[in-house]
């Protein structure tokens, strides 16, 4: 099979196209052909060593749709023929076929295509988790989500106006706020032409937000912060800008008394019951057409380097999937 490599760490020139043994799966593995792969920022923080990887060279990519070719013995989750997605790691989906454990996949309803499937995994179920159990905004909530017209943002911006809340989504260009706008986002602001905090501010007659959630990092963390009203909540989610630096956790109390989590999709989706409610309903808001996903972005998996680029340059909106 084909499979994209890395056999160092380094920018996108690292990523090699290359032949790969898959073998046959053993008791209790599956083989699935993928069909579609999402590409996802954190596959760049494993290019570059941010991430640890077990051992090099290794297959990158987290999300992948597909059909199950063969399972191994004591396989109950799936059937041979089945159409599948994933998720939720370990790392390996940029491949035409995979091995690996039945405990993460699902099985898609015909009202799911393969390319939506693979853009909406890992994106979907972590919007899922940011909006249903991270901070549950609901009706007379206005939260920031930062990020606002990117993969995950999209989604978690119509799961969040879907409950009620009212959004402000931070954005960097005025086609960004467009499609944040279009996907549930009550107050789109370019944070390169305006100045957020003041935003925020005016939106909410000085009080602030009940929540952020952001995946942006070192750049956003502070402003983030500053834009919570008394006994707000900051939900960090990603270091797309870096690292958060160590911060002195009484600030907390000077700031109103403030709460942080950092949530991770693996602790969210611990048992595989628990993975699958929340897919099934992302699944149904599909469905229904309360949820779009858009796949905005798409490569051949040759060229996975490029769709790097265009995600690190952040010239990307919506959900991006490779195509073997």
């Amino acid at each position: 099979m084909k499979a994209i490599r890395i056999h160092e760490i380094g920018g996108p020139e690292v990523l090699r196209f290359d032949d790969v043994d898959i073998g046959t799966p053993g008791p209790g593995e599956v083989l699935v052909r993928h069909t579609a792969i999402g590409v996802n920022f954190i596959d760049t923080k494993y290019r570059k060593g941010e991430y640890p990887l077990a051992e090099l060279p290794a297959i990158l990519g987290n999300e992948a749709a597909g059909v199950v070719e063969a399972i191994g013995d004591g396989v109950s989750e799936v059937a041979v023929g089945d159409r599948v997605a994933y998720g939720v790691g370990p790392t390996g989906a940029d491949a035409d076929y995979r091995v690996m454990p039945p405990r993460n996949l699902v099985v898609l309803p015909d009202t799911i295509d393969d390319k939506t499937a693979a853009a909406m995994m890992l994106k979907g179920l972590t919007a899922h988790y940011l909006a249903r159990s991270s901070y549950v905004a609901g009706a007379g909530d206005t939260v920031l989500v930062q990020a606002a017209a990117g993969g995950v943002g999209t989604i978690l911006c119509q799961l969040l106006n879907h409950a009620g809340a009212t959004v402000i989504g931070a954005v960097s260009s005025d086609e960004k706020a467009a499609q944040a706008a279009a996907h549930g986002c009550t107050h789109p602001v370019v944070h390169t032409k305006e100045d957020l905090l003041d935003r925020v501010r005016a939106i909410t007659d000085g009080e602030g937000v009940a929540a952020v959630y952001d995946s942006v990092g070192r750049d956003t963390f502070e402003t983030s912060l500053k834009c919570l009203r008394r006994r707000g909540t900051m939900v960090t989610f990603g270091t797309a800008s870096g690292p958060i630096p160590p911060f002195d956790l009484f600030r907390l109390n000077l700031m109103g008394s403030l709460y942080v989590t950092s949530a991770g999709l693996a602790d969210y989706t611990a048992t595989r019951e628990e993975m699958l409610t929340r897919a099934n309903e992302l699944f149904a808001l599909v469905a229904d057409g309360t949820l779009r996903i858009e796949v905005n972005q798409s490569w051949p998996l040759a060229e996975a380097a490029e769709a790097h680029r265009a995600l690190e340059s952040r010239g990307t909106t919506g959900s991006s999937v490779l195509l073997p």
